[in-house]
């Protein structure tokens, strides 16, 4: 895995890790208060999965060279 992609990746790792810890649980998970969580979690989860994307990519494009 290259180094920016560790980098993206830990960023993203945090983003969630927090999110997640800001929520207040006993509220629900739609909750007003909670709703404001959504969208970084869904976009920490996106770049996660868009990161794993791109490392298998470049594995994939290197190994046919």
């Amino acid at each position: 895995m290259k180094t920016i992609y560790k980098v993206f990746l830990a960023l993203f790792v945090v983003l969630i890790a927090i999110d997640l810890y800001m929520i207040d649980w006993n509220l629900g998970f739609f909750s007003g208060e909670n709703a404001k969580f959504m969208l970084p979690l869904a976009a920490g989860v996106l770049g996660v999965l868009f990161v794993i994307i791109l490392n298998t990519m470049s594995k994939l494009s290197t190994s046919k060279s």
